[in-house]
This record gives C-alpha cells, sequence and structure tokens, in this order.
C-alpha cells in the first residue's frame, strides 16, 4: 500500500516501530473495562495506533491530514478505530465522554499549545502520554532550579502529576528529526484554586517568569505595583530577593493569595 508523503510543514516525523511506544503504552493502561477509550492525536501511519488498539482499546484517531487518515483507514481496517479529520487545537476537550484517555506524537510547534489546552479537563482524562520534543519534555518535568524550569512547568504542575517515561533517539522516526524527544506521562487532577481563580492565577505565573534576571518582586512590580508585590512575598514568607525559577508551586499559591487580598 503506497503511503502519503510526509510533510514538513505539518511537522511530520513517525515512529518506525511500535516496540517504541511501549513506555507509552504502558503508563496508559487502557486494558481496564472502564479506560478502554483513547483520544490520539496525529496517528498518522498508526504505528502507535496499532498498539493501542491491541490492548483492547476503542481509539478515536485525530488526524491533520486527510491523506493519511485515509492510508490509516486502509491500514487498520478495526471497528473500533474511529477517525476525524481535524486541527487538535480544535478539540472540544469538555465534550468528551469520561473517562477518556489521550495519547499522541504531538508535533514539535504545536505541543506545549495543545497541553495547555487539555491540561484543565481532569474531569474527562484521567491520564495522558506523549511523545514531544525533548526539551518540551524537560519543561514539563522541570523542578525548582532547574535550566529547563519556568512558568509551563508550575503550569503543568497545578495540574497534573508530569513523569518522564523514556527517550527516543532521532533514527526511531521517519524522516529523522534533528533533536531528542521523549515520552512523557500526565496523571490530570483538579487544580488547587476555584476555577473563577485559574485565569488570574495562569496571568500571575506567567508575569513572574516574564523577566527572568529580575527579582520576584520587581518581576510582578510592573503588574501589582512595588507595595503589593513586596507585602505579598513577606505575608507568604517569601525572601525579598527570591527569583521566580527558585519556587514550586505551593510558593506561587501562598503569593498569590496574599496578593489576591
Amino acid at each position: 500500500m503506497r503511503k502519503p508523503p510526509l510533510r514538513k510543514s505539518l511537522g511530520q516525523h513517525h515512529l518506525v516501530s511500535g516496540a517504541l511506544t511501549r513506555p507509552l503504552v504502558d503508563f496508559l493502561a487502557p486494558s481496564s473495562a472502564d479506560l478502554e477509550r483513547v483520544l490520539e492525536i496525529g496517528p498518522g501511519g498508526g504505528v502507535l495506533t496499532a498498539e493501542l488498539l491491541a490492548t483492547g482499546a476503542r481509539v478515536l484517531g485525530w488526524e491533520l491530514d486527510p491523506g493519511w487518515a485515509v492510508h490509516l483507514r486502509r491500514a487498520l481496517p478495526d471497528p473500533r478505530l474511529s477517525l476525524v479529520v481535524g486541527d487538535a487545537l480544535q478539540i472540544a476537550w469538555d465534550r468528551l465522554p469520561p473517562p477518556t484517555l489521550v495519547a499522541g506524537n504531538l508535533p514539535y510547534n504545536v505541543a506545549t499549545a495543545i497541553l495547555e489546552d487539555l491540561l484543565p479537563h481532569h474531569a474527562s482524562v484521567p491520564r495522558a502520554a506523549f511523545l514531544v520534543q525533548r526539551e518540551v519534555a524537560e519543561r514539563i518535568v522541570a523542578t525548582p532550579g532547574t535550566d529547563a524550569y519556568g512558568s509551563f512547568s508550575v503550569l503543568v504542575a497545578a495540574w497534573s502529576r508530569p513523569r518522564l517515561l523514556g527517550r527516543v533517539k532521532p533514527g526511531s522516526f521517519r524522516p529523522p528529526p534533528k533533536v531528542d524527544s521523549a515520552f512523557v506521562g500526565l496523571e490530570l487532577h483538579p487544580p488547587p484554586l476555584p476555577a473563577a481563580e485559574i485565569p488570574a492565577f495562569v496571568a500571575f505565573v506567567r508575569q513572574a517568569f516574564a523577566q527572568r534576571r529580575k527579582t520576584l518582586r520587581n518581576g510582578l512590580a510592573a503588574a501589582w505595583g512595588r507595595e503589593r508585590a513586596a507585602a505579598a512575598l513577606a505575608a507568604a514568607g517569601i525572601p525579598e530577593k527570591a527569583r521566580a525559577e527558585e519556587l514550586g508551586l505551593q510558593e506561587f499559591l501562598a503569593i498569590f493569595d496574599r496578593g489576591s487580598v
């Protein structure tokens, strides 16, 4: 069966072997009766799809490229596989029937955006696992004081427990990308704040990291004013010379709580 061309503009790099996906499949564990539904983003040639189907899961493939969607339907004529041709950035996460697991080999240029869209939907998605650029994976699992740690790391921690599942070399793809990749797993959970406060908390965290060379007090002063920023840090027990990359989720929650009074 002739395969469609791989399009560089869509960031298409397909895994060459289903065995490579074992860390992702083992983390999702979609074989139990109540967790057998999987939404797969970017199934492409179906390497991961076939492994998910082999567990007994029902798979909904969300594929942007119509040519690959047609190929996948012909290559895997399994009644448990459904396909949607569409952009993963347009997925209506709040309409997924719970529980739905989520997986995918995410294009490097949209991986972060897809994850940010998914994270708030713990009520529908208990677990998710992805193959992403290694740099993105390191940001997802980063802890305070590490080079990769930033606002995205804090927000991921607010909605999930992330785990690095394994690294993948360029030679494991067709065509090989120029960078290493990695599998990451996420156990989603409710955020530590009421839904109405989440947008303000997200803006606060991003403001905190907006100027990494500055102390957190000076970084927050642009949005809160110097007096409010200093008072919030003091009330939360954070040293005035602390920087955003030194603090974990609980410290940010404490500062946000004191600064919102």
